[in-house]
């Protein structure tokens, strides 16, 4: 029995509107180095994105070292996979190989190759068992980036880029096969699988060349499991072997009802794998207000002091609320009549929303010449386009002021 923990898109050193992420990171960092001691894991796969921005902090780069020093300590005969992805500076990752080597750690930022082939020797990675037998083997692919790529040439149809990725996967794959024979592959890769639930507003859409997604069937049939990174739910994608660990902690609002986590996989003696998610617990709270719909302006103190918050709660610890507020007037000011409000409250207001009643659209009718309009009128239709009322008298005289001084 082998036993792996897959994880993806910690996004080290990221923040939410200005807020640091650092407590939660090492509250879920910790939760990870549990799970891998509780579960005496073989191996550890990092699949991508371990950083949120290609120029990552001091403090993000020592909460890795950390982390990894951490699991070294409670996995000290783990096979550790480091892979970079879209967000990670590649380079970054494979600066220190040496010295991670030394702890038994293996950083993979782009695809190696010598001699014109992949070079195994850098992505092919045994895992072992307890008793010192090689179980099964990592085969080791980063994000793949355009210079990563085989060139299609000309006879090849459809996407060059799909083929391109598809083919460097049966590069790696048959490569493998010719050194370590049946053994079962666990594969790795950063990017869009087709058919993967996407996370609104925070995952790029990645693929070079503007390609956006894979299909599932890049990754042939005989990987014992693919360890995914880049979608943030965690997810299988058309077979239960090909899958998502999901991100470490909510990167948005759309990601509050994930199951935010890692995944456990187990390779039998067959070389059949299972796999199960373990959720983390959240050390701050993500809360959307309300649940549902939205708010008028006079709802929203009565909404936050329902939630009865505690006051005596640290900074790190203050929830993060996602707002959504109905509105029928002008705007105008409404964003500090709403943090006069949160104020009152311990909490970290980090998203507003402003919904507006749907209104009939007029009829259409012919196109008229700009030259053929009042500033005036323009000015009102724009006013009430953008706030959903129309000016007022005070609007239309600072209008009047502004068009003398013309």
């Amino acid at each position: 029995m082998i036993r792996i923990l897959h994880t993806a898109d910690w996004h080290l050193g990221a923040a939410l509107q200005g807020w640091s992420r650092e407590a939660e990171h090492r509250a879920a960092l910790r939760q990870l180095v549990a799970l891998a001691r509780a579960r005496d894991v073989d191996a550890v796969i990092v699949a991508g994105d371990i950083f949120d921005s290609l120029n990552p902090s001091a403090e993000a780069q020592r909460l890795l070292y950390d982390t990894l020093r951490d699991l070294r300590a409670v996995c000290p005969r783990a096979t550790i996979a480091l892979l970079a992805g879209n967000h990670d500076p590649a380079g970054r990752l494979e600066a220190p190989r040496a010295l991670f080597e030394l702890a038994g750690v293996r950083s993979i930022g782009a695809i190696a190759r010598r001699d014109g082939a992949v070079d195994l020797d850098i992505h092919l990675l045994p895992i072992r068992d307890a008793a010192g037998d090689t179980g099964a083997h990592i085969l080791a692919v980063p994000y793949p980036r355009a210079a990563d790529l085989p060139v299609a040439g000309a006879d090849v149809t459809g996407s060059s880029i799909v083929w391109g990725v598809r083919r460097l996967y049966r590069e790696t794959v048959d490569a493998a096969r010719a050194r370590v024979g049946a053994s079962p592959l666990i594969l790795t890769g950063h990017l869009h699988v087709a058919g993967g639930t996407e996370s609104e507003g925070a995952e790029r859409r990645i693929l070079v060349g503007g390609e956006h997604a894979a299909p599932p069937d890049i990754f042939p049939a005989d990987a014992a499991y693919v360890a995914l990174g880049h979608l943030h739910k965690p997810q299988k994608v058309v077979r239960e072997t090909i899958r998502y660990s999901g991100a470490l902690i909510p990167m948005s609002k759309t990601e509050i009802g994930y199951a935010h986590g890692a995944t456990i996989v187990e390779i039998g003696a067959c070389g059949q794998a299972t796999a199960k998610h373990e959720p983390f617990e959240r050390s701050v709270a993500h809360l959307r207000v309300p649940a549902q719909g939205a708010l008028a302006i006079s709802e929203i103190e009565p909404a936050l002091a329902a939630l009865a918050l505690d006051p005596q709660i640290s900074d790190e610890a203050k929830p993060f609320v996602h707002l959504t507020v109905k509105l029928d007037g002008a705007a105008a000011g409404l964003k500090a009549e709403i943090d006069a409000i949160c104020e009152k409250f311990p909490l970290r207001l980090v998203s507003l929303a402003v919904e507006r009643p749907q209104r009939a659209e007029a009829p259409q009718s012919a196109p008229v010449r700009l030259a053929e309009r009042k500033p005036l009128d323009l000015f009102r239709e724009a006013f009430e386009a953008t706030h959903g009322v129309a000016p007022s008298d005070e609007h239309l005289r600072r209008f009047d002021q502004l068009s003398e001084e013309e």
